[in-house]
């Protein structure tokens, strides 16, 4: 039976060009786990550098996207940023969670390959496609918007912006965790965006909630 999901296919920037791989490697792996659990699905890693995420909470798509991104760029060393290019495709797809995700192939799957396939032919290193209903030109104008900003992070700004996500917490309770002052955090928040950041996220959220639950219905 056919449901709404969300599959995330994507690969590690100038992945050859990290020194420590294995550290890489093993911090992606992490959050592709992290990830699944939050949002019902199941990630895997696939040729070294590469990875599918599959979402049954295809609402939060964008959220794991975000997160897994920052979640990256956080944990970059002192030489070297760690990001990736990431496709999302959201639609109605058959999955069997027995399955792995890179042996599925239905058009959910296909499309977000696809995706990543342009966004390697490009500077772009985020990009969102629906594969039911119409092309949404308003939501990858708004996802480029996006990318330019996550591009423009900092260590400081990626890692604020996670635990923001993950936590919900106050800009105190925040600063706690960080072992930083409110202050400091506020400011972090300020240069990543965050309000807008948020804003999208929200929209983005309520949007693909309303359009599969009609589709069901």
């Amino acid at each position: 039976m056919k449901q709404p999901i969300a599959v995330l296919t994507g690969d590690i920037i100038a992945s050859k060009r990290i020194k420590n791989q294995h550290a890489l490697f093993e911090r992606l792996d992490t959050c592709l786990g992290d990830l699944a659990a939050r949002f019902d699905g199941r990630g895997e890693r696939y040729r070294g550098d590469g990875f599918q995420l599959v979402l049954n909470d295809h609402a939060h798509a964008l959220h794991a996207a975000v997160m897994l991104r920052a979640w990256l760029i956080m944990h970059s060393d002192d030489t070297q940023r760690w990001d990736a290019r990431v496709a999302v495709a959201i639609g109605l797809d058959e999955w069997d969670r027995n399955v792995t995700p890179i042996r599925s192939s239905g058009p959910v799957f296909i499309e977000s390959g696809r995706a990543l396939d342009s966004l390697s032919q490009d500077q772009a290193h985020l990009r969102v496609v629906l594969t039911e209903q119409d092309r949404d030109s308003g939501l990858a104008l708004l996802t480029r918007f996006v990318d330019e900003l996550i591009d423009g992070w900092s260590i400081y700004s990626a890692e604020v912006v996670y635990w923001q996500l993950v936590a919900g917490e106050s800009q105190q309770a925040l600063g706690k965790r960080l072992g930083i002052r409110q202050p400091s955090v506020h400011k972090r928040l300020r240069a990543a965006r965050w309000p807008l950041l948020s804003e999208y996220l929200n929209y983005v959220h309520e949007d693909m909630k309303a359009r599969y639950s009609r589709v069901a219905s």
